[in-house]
């Protein structure tokens, strides 16, 4: 049994999509053939912004940037090659009617200010750092993070600027290999993950430079970094499309670096499920917050990440074995999310009425959960019309908080079936108040407060509710969604969260969160100039802007794997 490569495949039929397609325009065009489609690099594509501004930088400066941090590597202007790129193609004198839009003034200042992030190594760009608020103390905020990265790469993707991506991922590479001990505790298995995070050390005596990684040792509350593996090969994939070069995947670095992932996510322990066991703060919600046990974010990672390897993998002696493995653990995975996971009203209603103590293998309740431990803010928030992946199960236990993350990666990944995707789109649409507000999108829905926030966090100031994790609004999901609205064929959904992140993001100097009930206040905590909020706006606006795009970070539906429930679909209710 396998799975068709269906990154590998061409459709020759497919009509080119302009720089700027209208909402009409968008719905009409067939994104499964969108995936399919190689995205070749062209120098000399439409660009996204406005390079005036890039040539102004080097007369005057912005007096929110005039202070830079003097021992932060991601100098800017002492690397004049990135402001004047000869492959960019200038917007200066360029009629409207050949670019067919004019960009939003947002955007050349997120350009500049994405730019001025960049972290160089020897030289060489090697990634962004969080967050260029020198406002603040810097904490951790001054260092590269492998999940933070994922946006500023693929922004550099869409714009024609591989080199960035490539520096990032054989670097990251590099640090995979290196021993890890947290106090007197050697890692054997941490050889196989990446790092969190990384920053580079100079030592100005020595003149030279150092990079140093984080597998969670330093991490605040010293977790383990568990979507960092996964991230990377989806970001290894996203590079091979938007290329059209798969040498940098068939290095042999890469591919050790990519069986080593799997090699440790792909292990066998005392579970009785192929979803993946992991700790609090494992994930995008680094902190406590009650998802321990399988939350939504990480398997739906773990699923797309295991499809993107199956492309990327070579099928020689050590790779046959992967593809295997990945095959028979990919069509068991899919059957669990889709038929646990998954909830709409029907399947609401069943849990409701579900009897308990049920024993033998023709349970109905398998996980033995108590229908009085059922929230009763989900009865209202369950539309008739509309669906989605609950946060967490394992016996006794539902989390059935919503998780932004997860649910749009189920459906860039195909672990949503078809139905599935348009239920969770639905769901979006009908609690657009709840999920996007005046600032999107939530991070997760609702938030817990009182007894229940004392017991799940640990009494975290900075998880109080409708804030940070615990609800707050993270303008970085935009990309997300704004993929998951353009693969379903609602692009409204993603242009209506953009104007609305337009509202507010510049003028709030790019923050990485909101506050509030409907994300209306700047986040108590929150780091201006945020990187990935600056790059998670550019990517979203590139994607509406050319659809195309979309082929480099989402994976089309396997038909070996075909949908496995029976029960009523919940737009038929």
């Amino acid at each position: 049994m396998s799975i068709p490569n269906s990154d590998m495949s061409h459709n020759g039929n497919i009509r080119h999509v302009d720089s700027l397609c209208s909402v009409a325009e968008i719905e009409e065009i067939d994104f499964s053939k969108l995936l399919d489609r190689p995205s070749l690099l062209n120098m000399e594509r439409k660009r996204s912004f406005d390079e005036r501004s890039l040539s102004e930088l080097s007369v005057a400066l912005s007096p929110r940037h005039s202070s830079r941090n003097a021992d932060n590597s991601s100098r800017f202007f002492d690397h004049p090659e990135y402001l004047f790129s000869p492959g960019r193609r200038s917007f200066i004198g360029t009629p409207r009617s050949l670019t067919g839009f004019e960009p939003h003034p947002m955007v050349a200042e997120a350009w500049e200010t994405l730019r001025r992030s960049l972290v160089f190594f020897r030289g060489q760009p090697v990634g962004t750092i969080a967050a260029t608020d020198t406002s603040e103390e810097k904490l951790n905020y001054d260092q590269v993070f492998v999940r933070d990265f994922v946006p500023s790469g693929l922004a550099f993707l869409m714009n024609g600027e591989p080199e960035i991506v490539k520096n990032f991922i054989l670097k990251t590479l590099r640090l995979q290999s290196w021993e890890k001990k947290i106090d007197r505790f050697h890692l054997s298995s941490y050889r196989k993950v990446m790092p969190a995070s990384f920053k580079v050390l100079h030592d100005p005596v020595r003149n030279s430079e150092t990079l140093i990684a984080d597998f969670g040792e330093s991490a605040i509350g010293r977790v383990a970094p568990v979507d960092s593996g996964f991230w990377w090969i989806i970001l290894l994939r996203a590079y091979t499309k938007s290329t059209g070069d798969s040498s940098l995947a068939e290095l042999p670095e890469c591919q050790k670096g990519m069986r080593l992932i799997l090699s440790l996510c792909l292990s066998e322990g005392f579970d009785t499920f192929p979803t993946l066991l992991c700790a609090d703060g494992c994930c995008m919600i680094d902190r406590r917050m009650g998802i321990y046990g399988y939350p939504i974010e990480i398997q739906a990672l773990f699923f797309m990440a295991l499809r993107c390897a199956l492309a990327l993998l070579k099928q020689d002696d050590e790779g046959k074995e992967f593809v295997e493995r990945i095959v028979k653990r990919l069509h068991a995975l899919s059957y669990h999310m889709r038929s646990y996971f998954w909830l709409d009203f029907k399947q609401l209603n069943d849990i409701y009425r579900y009897k308990t103590e049920e024993y033998s293998h023709t349970a109905v309740n398998k996980f033995n959960v108590i229908p009085d431990s059922l929230p009763d803010w989900v009865f209202d928030f369950m539309p008739t019309r509309g669906g989605y992946f609950i946060g967490n199960i394992s016996p006794a236990r539902m989390d059935f908080r919503w998780f932004c993350l997860g649910n749009c990666i189920a459906i860039l990944s195909s672990l949503a079936t078809p139905e599935q995707s348009m239920a969770i789109m639905d769901l979006i649409e009908s609690r657009w108040e709840e999920l996007a507000g005046e600032m999107p999108l939530k991070v997760c829905y609702p938030a817990i407060e009182s007894h229940e926030w004392r017991i799940v966090t640990g009494c975290d100031p900075k998880n109080t509710r409708w804030s940070y994790h615990n609800g707050g609004s993270w303008p970085v999901l935009l990309w997300l969604l704004t993929a998951a609205c353009i693969k379903t064929g609602r692009p409204q959904i993603a242009r209506r969260a953009i104007e609305l992140a337009e509202s507010r993001l510049l003028k709030d100097n790019w923050p990485e969160y909101y506050d509030g009930k409907l994300g209306r206040y700047v986040g108590k905590q929150a780091r201006k100039f945020q990187t990935w909020s600056v790059a998670g706006y550019l990517v979203a606006k590139m994607m509406l802007e050319d659809p195309s795009h979309l082929g480099m970070i989402a994976l089309e539906e396997d038909r070996q794997m075909k949908p496995v429930m029976k029960r009523s679909n919940s737009w038929t209710c």
